[in-house]
């Protein structure tokens, strides 16, 4: 018996190909198509609620880490933010790469689309979480101190190096945990799966350019040492590597592993419909 066989007869699918693999095109080429063809309104309240949702968790982070000087603590705490951002269908910048270029190289949306999708997600991103800060700040005078040391650690680093590569990683870990919650309906896994990336992200102190500016934003209304210059540096740097760590080291391998599978929905071979068809 030839592989091609082997695969028609374990599989249930026509497309010569492992049935995870037809599962995981058509759930994020669907998701995909469903966030890049959202009305402004949609798109701007969607990306709000992520600012405000991220800073509920970050209000969770300062509160534990003050109490307990844990790093890993407080990351397993900032996970109440990412579980909120899932549970209450918000977004994160960094959540918009695997699916809508997915729903993109299926012919479901345009490139056009995926940029207003990534601009407007995170400009508003930081808005929710500029307002979500100042709330932080106002209501919880006492926890300044600890806002501004998380704040100057992020801003100061050891070297270039250092900072890109904590870059690339907060961008491949948000990535990847939005598509391991994606590939379930399971709310307790995607409350484990929220804890442990809040506990890698924060606890490894990774550096992600939509988090951890909420955390210099109250820093600064605090009246931390930082300038709107130094922040501008250091976002400059951080999010174009966010960016790459999403696009390359978790989004371009995904695309290859089910490229055929795109590429039939893209030239009509089978239509999005029949492919979910096929997966249920």
């Amino acid at each position: 018996m030839t592989q091609k066989e082997q695969r028609e007869r374990l599989g249930r699918n026509d497309l010569d190909l492992e049935d995870a693999l037809i599962d995981e095109a058509a759930n994020t080429v669907s998701e995909g198509a469903k966030r890049l063809n959202r009305k402004w309104p949609e798109l701007i309240v969607t990306g709000l609620f992520g600012g405000i949702d991220v800073g509920l968790g970050i209000l969770a982070m300062v509160l534990v880490k003050q109490a307990t000087g844990s790093e890993i603590l407080a990351g397993m705490a900032f996970g109440i933010g990412l579980l909120a951002l899932k549970l209450a269908h918000s977004e994160l910048f960094t959540e918009e790469f695997l699916l809508p270029i997915n729903a993109v190289i299926a012919g479901q949306a345009n490139w056009i689309q995926v940029f207003r999708l990534w601009l407007t997600t995170l400009v508003t991103n930081l808005v929710g979480g500029a307002v979500f800060a100042w709330l932080i700040v106002t209501a919880l005078p006492d926890y300044h101190k600890t806002i501004a040391d998380m704040a100057l650690s992020y801003i100061n680093q050891s070297s270039l190096i250092v900072m890109l590569s904590l870059s690339l990683l907060a961008g491949a870990t948000i990535t990847l945990s939005t598509r391991m919650q994606q590939g379930t309906s399971n709310d307790v896994v995607k409350a484990i799966v929220c804890m442990i990336t809040g506990l890698l992200v924060i606890g490894a102190s990774m550096l992600h350019g939509a988090i951890n500016a909420i955390v210099i934003f109250a820093a600064m209304m605090a009246g931390a040492d930082i300038s709107i210059l130094d922040f501008l540096q250091w976002f400059g740097i951080v999010i174009p590597f966010n960016m790459l760590g999403g696009l390359l080291i978790i989004t371009l391998p995904r695309i290859v592993r089910t490229r055929r599978v795109l590429w039939a929905v893209r030239k009509g071979s089978i239509s999005l419909e029949e492919l979910e068809e096929q997966t249920s």
